[in-house]
Formats: structure tokens, sequence, C-alpha cells
């Protein structure tokens, strides 16, 4: 898995091969990680800090089975599952993505979340683990953000 470099930031660092929408920002210092499978919609801001994962070496690691027979990484037990960001989704800075997780279109993952189940479409999720707080309301040029109570 080589990374290569990103057109978005040369501290933004990309894993595999994700797809990334038109109009899509990336800040600094974000991990990428395409390996498993990722999608990222268009006009998303992705900000400085955030890591999304699309697999997890954790049971790899555990096991002691980190080496095959002839002496490479044992990528059999490394788990891959697919991350999905739709259109219009803000993420905050230094939040973290894990894999395996959709994250609805107009969204707002607030800063510092820790998102380990999906999000639906025009929500506000924060925390850790992230939980749905709001919702977003579009009505023509006008937006609003509507927290729970």
């Amino acid at each position: 898995m080589k990374n290569k470099k990103s057109k978005y930031n040369e501290t933004t660092w990309i894993v595999g091969n994700p797809d990334i929408g038109k109009g899509t920002w990336i800040g600094a210092f974000t991990v990428i990680d395409g390996s498993g499978g990722l999608k990222i919609g268009k006009e998303c801001d992705i900000s400085s800090g955030v890591h999304i994962y699309t697999h997890s070496t954790a049971k790899r690691c555990v096991s002691g089975e980190k080496f095959s027979k002839d002496g490479s990484i044992d990528r059999k037990s490394i788990e891959k599952k697919p991350v999905k960001i739709g259109n219009n989704t803000f993420i905050g800075a230094n939040s973290t993505i894990l894999m395996g997780v959709a994250i609805g279109k107009h969204s707002i993952i607030g800063a510092g979340s820790v998102v380990t189940k999906n999000i639906p479409d025009y929500s506000v999720a924060a925390g850790t683990p992230a939980k749905v707080i709001g919702k977003i309301i579009i009505n023509r040029d006008e937006v609003k953000i509507k927290m729970s109570k």
C-alpha cells in the first residue's frame, strides 16, 4: 500500500484508490485509507487531522499471526470494510471515521468525533462515539441547524 502524492494537500496521506468526488476539499494532516473501499461524495469538506479507516489489523495483531510461513505479512487476517461519505458533508477537525460506516449526504460530523456506526442524511452527529444530535434543514437558500434537546 504505497502512498500516492496527494493533489489535495502535501501533508495528506492517501492509501489505496479512494473515489473522491469533484469539489471535495481535504485539509492538512489527514489520513485517507481507501484500501478497503472508500467513496467520498462531491463538494465535501474533510477538515484537518481527520482519519478515515477502511481496514483494521487488530485481529491480526492479537492473534499473533502477523506473518505467513514465508515471512510476509499475513493479509488474510486484515479486516476490510468500505466507508461511504455522502455529497455535501462536513467532517470536523480531528474526527475519526471507522471502517464499515456510511455517513449520509448534507451532514455535519462535529470536531473530534469518532464515528463507529452509520449516520443518516441531513444529520448533525458528534461525540465519542458519535451520536446524532441534530438535523440539517435546507429550504432554498436557507440552511438551518436544529439541535435535539
